[in-house]
């Protein structure tokens, strides 16, 4: 049987009437239910159920002046990392009934300009990004709207906005020191495009100053697992072989894993393999990735009861830092004789042909 199509939609009014309630209490009752003694809410609750009626978000706009939503302005969807953030964020959010609204940017400042201006168009009451560096009409928006906005994945108690994340210098200068400490001293870095990401920058200045001073090289390749494999194939290929790979991110470790695994490389018997991100995955690869995790779910909590705080109270939080920390696993290991640069050839036969004690 068709429903009819020619049924008046209910209104508030009409919600008010079967309740027998003021339009106010009903009004009340979506916005501010903790203000409604219980049997009253659940007489309008069950009145709306029977009218089918659902509240409209631009009504209620313009009832209250709030749209009760946030904007989040990420590089890409692509990355495992940024979904980990925007799931904790969205959850949180819910609890302080904020809903959220999510645009990508590309790590383009320029585009991220123009979409946070779209999200403020249709009447965000706060937003979050990820950095700290973005367009002067980025900062002249949120400026000229004095809008809550607050930076993740950084920290940085010196920036212009609230920050809430880690020490990415710090996080790039643990993954180091942990390879050093196994007595690596020839180390291959694998990064992401440096231009367009200051926490590609930071991790790399991170490593910078390092005692003792290992010998570094560096592979800048797109942010995927396909340019981990891209920066495989050129470690491979280098005159001088470095015993370990330190990749600022977990999605090139998994990359250069796979593809020193394809050319027979043993991890991490020939090289040690590094990681950082602490990916769920990772803990899943063979051998088990070594990584420094970063609290990123934590993160998004965090910046999401940052925001709330901010869009209720007018009130900018602090900055908040929160720590990375190693996490140990199958991909790292002591620079063995085997395995020190120089010292013989992946066939297991010094550079002479004669066979190495042990490797036959």
């Amino acid at each position: 049987m068709q429903r009819s199509t020619n049924r008046k939609r209910a209104n508030l009014r009409d919600v008010a009437a079967a309740a027998g309630v003021s339009v106010a209490t009903v009004s009340r009752v979506m916005n501010a239910p903790e203000t409604v003694a219980e049997a009253t809410r659940k007489r309008v609750e069950e009145a709306m159920n029977s009218l089918h009626w659902v509240p409209s978000a631009a009504a209620r706009a313009i009832n209250t002046g709030r749209t009760r939503f946030v904007g989040a302005l990420v590089p890409t969807l692509d990355n495992a990392i940024f979904a980990r953030v925007l799931a904790s964020m969205e959850s949180r959010l819910a609890a302080h009934r904020l809903s959220l609204v999510v645009a990508t940017t590309d790590n383009d400042p320029a585009q991220e300009a123009e979409k946070a201006k779209g999200l403020v168009d249709i009447g965000a009451e706060g937003l979050i990004v990820s950095g700290i560096t973005h367009a002067p009409q980025f900062y002249s928006l949120i400026e000229r709207c004095q809008l809550a906005t607050v930076s993740t994945s950084f920290y940085d108690p010196g920036y212009r906005l609230p920050t809430i994340g880690y020490d990415n210098a710090a996080a790039a200068r643990t993954a180091l020191t942990h390879l050093t400490d196994l007595g690596h001293r020839r180390i291959a870095v694998v990064h992401g495009p440096s231009s367009s990401n200051d926490r590609t920058r930071s991790r790399i200045a991170g490593l910078e100053g390092h005692s003792p001073k290992p010998d570094l090289s560096f592979h800048e390749v797109p942010l995927s697992i396909a340019g981990g494999c891209e920066a495989g194939r050129g470690i491979l290929q280098a005159e001088e072989q470095p015993s370990a790979v330190l990749c600022l991110s977990d999605v090139l470790a998994s990359g250069v894993l796979f593809e020193l695994q394809r050319e027979g490389v043993a991890v991490p018997q020939e090289k040690s393999v590094m990681g950082l991100d602490d990916l769920a995955a990772s803990a899943h690869l063979f051998p088990a990735l070594t990584t420094v995790h970063l609290p990123v779910s934590r993160m998004g909590t965090a910046a999401a009861d940052a925001i709330a705080s901010w869009v209720e109270t007018q009130q900018a939080p602090t900055p908040s830092l929160l720590k990375s920390k190693l996490v140990v696993r199958d991909s790292t290991a002591f620079l063995s004789a085997a395995a020190k640069p120089g010292t013989g050839n992946r066939d297991g036969s010094d550079s002479d042909g004669q066979s190495i004690p042990g490797t036959a």
